[in-house]
């Protein structure tokens, strides 16, 4: 086990967003005309509402304390032969640390996504030399070459990529020295999983249905986002079609089995906040009329109710954390996609802030498990990402 701490937590939800500091920007200054679109907004809502300085330093401590952490790793590459027994460093030098090369990545993100927050913070300093020391173009050449090799062609796919060209997007519109040379850095990589995306689509019959990495409808949604960020027309045009083969004639979704005992995404919501990044307004009210034909209010059931963490030190256990914070953000997009003046998009938001609130528990616990990854999720939640690059 990694256990970094007592990892001892508050006893109700709201006790522990006021002790592990998790204030956001005071939703105050919320213009009347985000108010007057069904979305439930009040003074206690904290998704997309972007994060106070204090909050920022935590974050990037979490991150900070990993990056550079080689071990425990877990690698998943294919070995060749005893020539492919090298150290994760040796193998992925920008993205080594953190456990795992997705959960590095992210990592990579999170102090992006911080900075473009708060270029200002008293932590940029650190933030800045930790992406300085990763993403160079050597490194992002080697990582290529180890993506290249025949044995690793499905390596990390699609969730790592995904969060890879999240990374992408994220220093494409940031108008800053650093970010325009770092974005440089990531092309090699990047040019690649472009060109594996395009071609592993067509072949993909069937989207994988599953709260953990291989889920598809995460990653087309990441991807998407991308896409049209970046500008990349026929990828755009290719998830947009898959989106639609895979997932458009889907009703009667079976809710009630979520969530599995290791998820980390709900299947059900991940393909509905894919949806409404595909579907006009109009439209997703009526895919998720046929998808998801549920009594929000009175009846939502296990897949829309947060959900307990009974050991933060079990790595596969503490992602049901992960499923509070990402059904949040889900919530958030779903809230986001549907027409003004529809019910659910107050019910989907409350929904929402109560599952982030429920994650935000589990965030700062102490225990590498959780915390080599656990952040990611809450900064997304929290800043809005998937919601605000979608349109």
């Amino acid at each position: 086990m990694f256990g970094c701490g007592d990892g001892g937590r508050a006893d109700s939800p709201s006790e522990a967003a006021v002790e592990n500091g998790l204030v956001v920007r005071s939703t105050s200054a919320m213009s009347a005309s985000d108010d007057s679109q069904g979305t439930g907004a009040s003074g206690d809502e904290r998704l997309g509402r972007g994060l106070d300085g204090e909050t920022i330093g935590r974050f990037a401590a979490l991150v900070l304390s990993g990056i550079d952490r080689e071990y425990p790793n877990k690698p998943s590459n294919v070995l060749a032969g005893p020539q492919d027994v090298l150290s994760p460093k040796e193998l992925y030098p920008a993205f080594y640390g953190n456990f795992d090369w997705h959960s590095s990545v992210h990592g990579h993100w999170v102090l992006v996504r911080l900075l473009v927050e708060q270029p200002d913070h008293p932590d940029a300093r650190a933030m800045r030399q930790a992406l300085e020391r990763h993403l160079t173009l050597e490194n992002l050449q080697r990582e290529r070459a180890f993506f290249e090799t025949p044995e690793n062609r499905s390596f990390e796919r699609m969730y790592g990529w995904a969060w890879f060209l999240r990374l992408v997007a994220e220093l494409h519109v940031w108008d800053d020295p650093d970010a325009k040379r770092w974005r440089l850095a990531c092309e090699p990589l990047e040019e690649l999983l472009v060109a594996r995306t395009l071609e592993y689509l067509p072949k993909l019959q069937y989207p994988i249905r599953t709260g953990v990495h291989p889920n598809t409808a995460f990653a087309l949604g990441e991807i998407l986002d991308y896409a049209r960020i970046v500008g990349r027309d026929e990828l755009e045009r290719t998830i947009v079609a898959r989106a639609r083969d895979y997932f458009g004639s889907d009703r009667d979704y079976p809710d009630r089995y979520e969530p599995s005992g290791e998820d980390f995404l709900s299947p059900g919501l991940c393909e509905a906040d894919l949806m409404r990044r595909v579907l006009a307004p109009e439209e997703f009210a009526a895919w998720l009329d046929r998808f998801l034909p549920i009594e929000w209010e009175s009846d939502p059931g296990p897949m829309l109710t947060p959900v307990d963490v009974s050991d933060v030190t079990d790595g596969k256990i503490v992602h049901l954390a992960g499923l509070d914070l990402s059904r949040a953000w889900c919530l958030d997009g779903i809230a986001s996609g549907l027409p003004e003046g529809d019910a659910r998009r107050a019910i989907a938001r409350r929904l929402g802030e109560a599952h982030l609130t429920k994650g935000l528990d589990y965030v700062f616990s102490g225990h590498y498990e959780g915390d080599h990854w656990l952040g990611t999720f809450a900064v997304y939640a929290l800043t809005g990402t998937g919601r605000a690059a979608s349109r």
